[in-house]
């Protein structure tokens, strides 16, 4: 487990205990009665990595060992979640909210689950987007789970983007939402990310690369050359466009190092064309960035080589949506009430 300074013993009135519960990873925040991070803690806990030999014990196991000592301290701190600890494969299944759908309503649709403690974990709803047939073209069925809350948090900074705005944010399955008038009214998912860590770790390309991708020393004109070639191919090349990762390394016209950002400049350049240049006439502006500031950087330079550069770039924004969900749930009525032990 991985932490802040542990000043979160000098919080006099702790508000929320917010988790933003993945697949590989679990980031616990404990939030003051302002709704400002005072601590936060990270562990690999994610639902398909839980300690335990069930995932009943699994899940309780993680969840005592992050927050148990800040609930001992303050029994009674209500406590908000989101991510796939509410899909079918997590803690308990929360329902999937239909879009187009207002953004101020997921608080109406929690998912309550309790810990062996006593505890009572409050889980948001997931979003899906049903398959359509629409004038632009069919549609097929997307869901997500937790990236709504970011939206939401993103939205309490940028509250001038709820009026209309294109937001994306980055990770192993990125997410682009559109927004308009409150409402979430389309978002897109691209697998570029789990396609990378796929081919290099599994793949006949990732047998000439590094075994790791320094983060301080990116080679950002392969990135861009494979950005530029995957972008402007004609649909459905990236297929073919894949292999030069492997067979320009063996004429010499890349370095084994430059490899990985080559491939990552394909991938996401034609994650780039999928969302940018398809006839669904969605407005882009403005366009927001919401993710870890590593991998954001790399979609900041490339949304600005295609001359779509984000008008703001944000951090992790669950911990600002798990605030505003317990505001509107009513869990405002607890907040900065503990007790201490």
């Amino acid at each position: 487990m991985t932490s802040t300074a542990d000043s979160w013993t000098a919080v006099e009135h702790p508000g929320l205990i917010a988790l933003d519960w993945g697949t590989t990873r679990l980031r616990v925040f404990l939030l003051d009665h302002q709704g400002a991070v005072a601590a936060q803690r990270e562990a690999p806990w994610g639902i398909q990595q839980l300690p335990g030999t069930s995932a009943a014990e699994g899940f309780n196991q993680a969840f005592e060992g992050m927050v148990g000592d800040w609930l001992a301290r303050w029994p009674g701190l209500p406590v908000i979640a989101s991510g796939m600890v509410g899909s079918a494969q997590g803690w308990r299944e929360a329902p999937y909210l239909t879009c187009p759908i207002e953004i101020a309503s997921f608080h109406r649709h929690l998912t309550t689950v309790t810990s062996l403690s006593g505890t009572p974990i409050h889980i948001a709803p997931g979003l899906v987007l049903p398959s359509q047939i629409t004038s632009a073209g069919s549609v097929l069925a997307d869901v997500m789970r937790g990236e709504e809350i970011q939206v939401l948090g993103a939205l309490s900074i940028k509250p001038e983007w709820a009026t209309q705005s294109c937001i994306v944010l980055p990770g192993t399955h990125s997410k682009w939402v559109w927004v308009e008038a409150g409402k979430v009214t389309h978002f897109m998912t691209s697998m570029a990310g789990e396609l990378f860590a796929v081919l290099r770790q599994h793949s006949i390309l990732g047998r000439l690369m590094p075994t790791a991708m320094p983060a301080d020393s990116a080679h950002w004109a392969a990135f861009e050359e494979g950005l530029s070639l995957a972008y402007a191919a004609a649909p459905g090349m990236l297929i073919s466009l894949l292999f030069s990762a492997r067979s320009r390394v063996l004429t010499g016209e890349l370095s084994p190092d430059e490899s990985s950002d080559y491939l990552s400049g394909l991938l996401i350049g034609c994650e780039l064309a999928a969302a940018l240049k398809q006839p669904h006439g969605r407005a882009l502006t403005p366009l927001g960035l919401v993710g870890a500031p590593e991998l954001s950087r790399r979609y900041e330079r490339a949304l600005g080589w295609v001359g779509h550069r984000p008008t703001a770039v944000l951090d992790n924004t669950a911990p600002q949506g798990l605030w505003k969900v317990a505001l509107s749930a009513g869990l405002a009525s607890q907040l900065g009430q503990a007790h201490a032990a």
